[in-house]
């Protein structure tokens, strides 16, 4: 599957007694007042994880893995992730399945809204989920622990993607102990790679991401691992081969005394 699907293709797929699990992954509030027929509900903001010691890494294979398995995933599954628009929690879903190995996934691209206004059917009622247990096999060559991030800064052929806003990396919005961003990090807003709540355009996106040669290692962060996700899901779309998220992001980095931060 290509890593975003339209509403068009998503709908055709769907027609299929098989064809994919659909996940909603906005809010319950959200998800019973209207969702794509068939969707399960996994509010993916309560999967937040900021310790990406040894010890907390296994905690966090371990959860998601019961997590994947709740929600039904098998190796032959094809799933997509929707938010209320291409948005930062459908990304974290993508990027989720990739650490498991499980390239059957995709987002859709302009999520619940732009499928309702091009008229597609909207259910309300809710949908239990159905366990299996997910076999997935972990990918460590798309997450990033704080150790690998700090042997990256300065590095070369290393770079460091902070897809916060422009206040939080240059520190004047703080939302850890320390304020600011990781040393030798390139500022690109994770809201730059949509419009109109859809992707913009590989032109436009390669436009943006221009300064980094294809060949780069890569490696994204935010504040907690979601917008982040975002520009991994972007930086692969565009052909990146070798990206990395930073689970921890800024609030492991930016709460341990230990590590180093700029601002300016």
């Amino acid at each position: 599957m290509d890593l975003l699907i339209s509403s068009q293709d998503l709908y055709r797929i769907t027609q299929n007694e098989n064809g994919a699990v659909v996940i909603d992954t906005r809010s319950f509030l959200e998800y019973k007042k209207g969702h794509l027929p068939g969707a399960v509900n996994v509010d993916l903001f309560q999967l937040h994880w900021f310790d990406t010691t040894k010890r907390g890494i296994k905690d966090f294979n371990r959860q998601t893995r019961f997590l994947l398995s709740n929600i039904g995933i098998k190796k032959e599954t094809n799933v997509v992730f929707y938010d209320d628009i291409s948005g930062i929690s459908a990304a974290r879903g993508v990027w989720l399945l990739l650490y498991f190995s499980h390239t059957k996934v995709s987002m859709l691209d302009g999520g619940f809204e732009k499928w309702k206004s091009e008229d597609y059917p909207i259910e309300t009622k809710s949908n239990p989920l159905n366990h299996s247990q997910f076999q997935g096999k972990l990918n460590p060559n798309i997450l990033a622990d704080a150790d690998e991030v700090k042997k990256s800064i300065y590095s070369k052929g290393v770079v460091i993607v902070d897809a916060r806003s422009k206040q939080e990396y240059d520190g004047s919005e703080i939302r850890a102990a320390r304020k600011g961003h990781i040393p030798s990090a390139i500022n690109i807003d994770w809201t730059r790679n949509i419009q109109n709540g859809i992707f913009k355009s590989k032109d436009n996106l390669l436009s943006i991401y221009s300064k980094i040669p294809k060949d780069t290692k890569i490696i994204t962060y935010c504040q907690g691992g979601y917008r982040a996700a975002h520009a991994f899901l972007t930086l692969k779309v565009l052909g990146y081969k070798n990206v990395k998220m930073y689970l921890g992001s800024w609030a492991e980095w930016g709460n341990r005394l230990d590590l180093q931060v700029e601002d300016n």
